[in-house]
């Protein structure tokens, strides 16, 4: 597939087309899921980012081409949602070296969590 069903430009400046999107987001989500796959069962992030990758991973699975993806997903152009993927995938490879579930190091300072003062 030469691009995005012929799709010459994205109309986005310094935007390429995908020369292979659905492998490409192929690739990403399961790299995703596998670094999730990593964290506690029960943590929020792992939870909510399965359930957001698994649902694309379908949706692109089951559309009949790259258009009808874009309009399921409703997030942009197929590069866009690459973006999105490659940025989601560096987001939770960072979580797993912070290990964020786990409890702060010391005592947060009082009122921290507490908005307006």
């Amino acid at each position: 597939m030469a691009g995005v069903a012929g799709k010459a430009f994205t109309g986005l400046t310094g935007m390429a087309v995908a020369k292979n999107p659905t492998h490409t987001l192929g690739v990403l989500y399961s790299k995703t899921l596998r670094a999730c796959a990593k964290m506690p069962t029960d943590y929020a992030y792992r939870k909510e980012t399965e359930s957001l990758v698994n649902k694309r991973a379908e949706i692109i699975k089951n559309s009949a081409n790259i258009m009808e993806a874009e309009k399921k997903i409703g997030m942009g152009q197929i590069e866009e949602v690459i973006i999105q993927a490659e940025n989601e995938l560096s987001l939770a490879r960072d979580i797993l070296e912070w290990r964020a579930w786990e409890p702060l190091a010391e005592k947060a300072p009082e009122n921290q969590w507490k908005w307006p003062l």
